[in-house]
């Protein structure tokens, strides 16, 4: 079993940043893809980002190309997301899950089997 734990959301500016942090438990968190998702009010859940286990390989959607960088740090079991450049389209519900099986680009959300409870993120303009 696989406990997520994300921290970090809160009320930002346009324009501002905010980091978040997913703190897993497990004894092979390294062996995990661990993955970013959110859910905005009346939409449905969205994939935002993913790490290898690894993390030399990222993914990320286009919306987020270019101001959201995932990392991990496997000693610590903890997967972050920096989000920069907010706007307030990225107002959301923020979510991180983890994969314990090697999943398809493009297939994110399917392939996640563990899921956090959830972050909120406000961007006001």
């Amino acid at each position: 079993q696989v406990q997520l734990v994300e921290s970090g959301g809160g009320l930002v500016q346009a324009g501002g940043s905010l980091r978040l942090s997913c703190a897993a438990s497990g004894r092979t968190f390294s062996s995990y893809v661990m993955g970013w998702f959110r859910q905005a009010p009346g939409k449905e859940r969205e994939f935002v980002a993913a790490i290898s286990w690894s993390g030399i390989s990222t993914y990320y959607a286009n919306s987020v190309k270019g101001r959201f960088t995932i990392s991990r740090d496997n000693a610590k079991n903890t997967v972050s997301l920096q989000m920069n450049s907010l706007k307030p389209e990225d107002t959301a519900v923020y979510y991180c899950a983890a994969s314990t099986q090697t999943c398809v680009a493009g297939s994110w959300s399917k392939c996640m089997n563990y899921w956090g409870k959830g972050t909120l993120v406000t961007v006001s303009s």
